[in-house]
């Protein structure tokens, strides 16, 4: 089925986008489109990472592990988790929803989100380290409450996670053994004001520290300038689903380019939307 695909083309530190009308093609999963968790097969995978060889990283959600599909493979291998079953021993996962991927060291850290932690893996390992939360779901500044995604800030040594049902972004400094508040409210509690959020998916960071959030139920993007708890909305309308050029549906996965032109999963709008920098 044709489909429409952006083309990134790296040139130095700009992309080039081209579009064009071509046939998407299958690297990674079985090509019947059905579920499976053999090798070469793949049970409703949700995140994923591209290295600088071309590799993949994904988090296969209901398998409970993360595959490494090298460049061309046919079959993937399983890096982190264990697919016959979920669990919360540091060589499991249950429902794993994100991955980020330390590039100098390929340190992989992994939103375990059933089981309300970050586990580090270090390349080669079979069994992950606690760098996040205490596997119990809570509002404490020690715990998370199912997180869906994880950014590595590499000039901090420190994680963004969002920690969606405690509905608030926190940073995690490697070796610390609490969080801080980016943005929500730090009693765990919802809301849709400038500085609330309510079940954020996606945090991002921008080179300058800038925080962008994807408030999936208030369907809008915040954005939040460096150390600021103060959000403004950039792209959706706060509480109302919409489906014009303007608006959004419950988006859930966000994405910068290198000119800062930012791309939102409109999940309920089926479709991919771009808006330019802020």
């Amino acid at each position: 089925m044709a489909a429409l695909l952006a083309t990134l083309k790296k040139t130095s530190s700009t992309i080039t986008l081209s579009t064009s009308i071509i046939q998407g093609s299958t690297v990674a999963g079985l090509a019947n489109n059905t579920a499976g968790s053999s090798s070469d097969a793949l049970n409703s995978p949700v995140g994923i990472v591209v290295d600088d060889s071309s590799s993949l990283y994904i988090a296969d959600e209901y398998n409970y592990r993360i595959q490494l599909w090298s460049s061309g493979a046919s079959s993937g291998k399983t890096i982190a988790g264990n697919t016959s079953s979920s669990g919360n021993a540091n060589n499991q996962l249950n429902t794993p929803t994100d991955i980020a991927l330390d590039s100098n060291t390929a340190t992989l850290y992994i939103a375990d989100s059933f089981n309300h932690r970050v586990m580090r893996y270090l390349s080669g390992t079979s069994a992950g380290t606690l760098v996040a939360g205490n596997n119990s779901a809570g509002t404490g500044n020690t715990q998370l409450w199912q997180p869906t995604s994880v950014y590595f800030d590499s000039p901090t040594n420190s994680l963004l996670i969002a920690n969606t049902y405690a509905h608030n972004i926190v940073r995690w400094v490697l070796g610390d053994s609490c969080w801080t508040l980016v943005a929500g409210n730090l009693n765990g509690s919802s809301g849709n004001t400038f500085r609330e959020l309510q079940y954020p998916r996606t945090v991002t960071l921008d080179p300058m520290g800038n925080v962008y959030v994807a408030d999936t139920v208030n369907h809008r993007i915040q954005f939040f300038l460096n150390g600021e708890t103060n959000g403004t909305t950039i792209a959706g309308h706060t509480g109302s689903p919409a489906r014009n050029a303007t608006g959004l549906f419950y988006p859930s996965k966000i994405v910068l380019d290198s000119q800062l032109n930012l791309y939102v999963a409109d999940t309920d709008n089926q479709r991919i939307q771009k808006f330019l920098r802020y």
